[in-house]
């Protein structure tokens, strides 16, 4: 650190909330800011209990960090005081940007019934109908609603003073870089914002030049929700063969499933300007990796695995997930 991205690499669901509360408890964080919408979940697993936050940071595992969610985020009011009271936030730790925008029914209405979208595969929170009224300028901001006031703040002022003064932040992005609306391919099955490193930071109000490090999350095979395009995509039934079947933590929707994509990583890790990788879900590819902590007790299928995409994207992995709790990794940083 101390000022670190973290992007997702593919279509999303890439473990990110596991890479983000590791962090937050082992480097124990100053700063954790949540961008993007309420239309992904984080899932963090911590003393057995699993939390998935479309809201509320991740990093709230650490009753030291200050939890921000950015200027350039959208707010879904209900959805962020449901999260308040499942993670016991207090508006001491929990600030919201005053300038960050507002989800109303309205714009979730609007969502589920336009059959553009629908064909899409939205998730029907109101995302992109609300992000539609901001960029018209006629959007709701935090600070226009009463409820809100406990926690407004002006995020921008503090995590900037706060890198000034050498404190540790974290910029959690949401979804993954492959759903990007301008970058990632695939339009129009895409989300309403750009999901890469820069516009992470952009939305957060960090400039390019503070970011130390970007750490894009790997998993050990791809997954999306929704249509649009995922190459090497294999049917339900060979996926829950091998274990990859997955629901969608936030929505309940059921994920596609495809192998690792070399060239793809290497590409979106040159895009984001990755400095580092995180690799989750390694123990469902390789079963006897679940639970380890230190990178020699892994098989040698599995560290051949890790050491081909360290050599065909260039970037090193320096955290592996072994597990879904926030503590089963390997950290191999310095």
């Amino acid at each position: 650190m101390p000022c670190s991205v973290i992007v997702g690499a593919f279509w999303g669901d890439e473990g990110k909330g596991k890479i983000i509360s590791y962090l937050a408890l082992k480097d124990n964080l100053d700063f954790c800011v949540r961008t993007g919408s309420v239309n992904a979940a984080h899932t963090v697993w911590h003393d057995n209990k699993k939390y998935a936050l479309h809201m509320v940071p991740a990093g709230f595992l650490n009753p030291k960090t200050r939890l921000l969610i950015a200027a350039g985020a959208n707010v879904h009011i209900d959805q962020f005081f449901k999260e308040v009271e499942l993670t016991q936030v207090d508006a001491k730790r929990m600030g919201i940007d005053q300038n960050a925008s507002i989800i109303e029914q309205k714009h979730s209405d609007q969502d589920k019934a336009s059959a553009v979208n629908k064909g899409i595969g939205t998730t029907g929170w109101g995302v992109g109908p609300a992000l539609e009224e901001r960029v018209r300028r006629t959007a709701k901001l935090a600070k226009d609603m009463p409820e809100l006031k406990p926690y407004l703040c002006d995020g921008i002022a503090e995590v900037n003073d706060g890198l000034d003064e050498g404190k540790s932040v974290l910029l959690e992005g949401t979804q993954g870089f492959m759903l990007s609306l301008f970058l990632g391919g695939g339009y129009p099955y895409v989300t309403g914002r750009d999901t890469g490193a820069s516009a992470i930071a952009s939305e957060a109000g960090v400039g390019p030049t503070r970011v130390d490090d970007v750490i894009i999350v790997y998993k050990s095979f791809i997954t999306r929700v929704g249509g649009g395009p995922l190459p090497g995509e294999i049917t339900k039934e060979e996926a829950l063969k091998r274990g990859w079947f997955e629901v969608a933590a936030g929505t309940g929707r059921e994920r596609r499933s495809a192998p690792f994509d070399f060239d793809l990583a290497k590409k979106n890790a040159k895009i984001n300007g990755a400095t580092q990788a995180a690799m989750t879900k390694l123990d469902v590819i390789y079963p006897a990796c679940k639970g380890a902590r230190k990178f020699d007790d892994l098989p040698q299928d599995a560290k051949e695995f890790i050491k081909e995409v360290e050599k065909r994207t260039g970037v090193p992995i320096t955290l592996i997930g072994t597990g879904p709790e926030a503590l089963d990794l390997i950290d191999r940083r310095a």
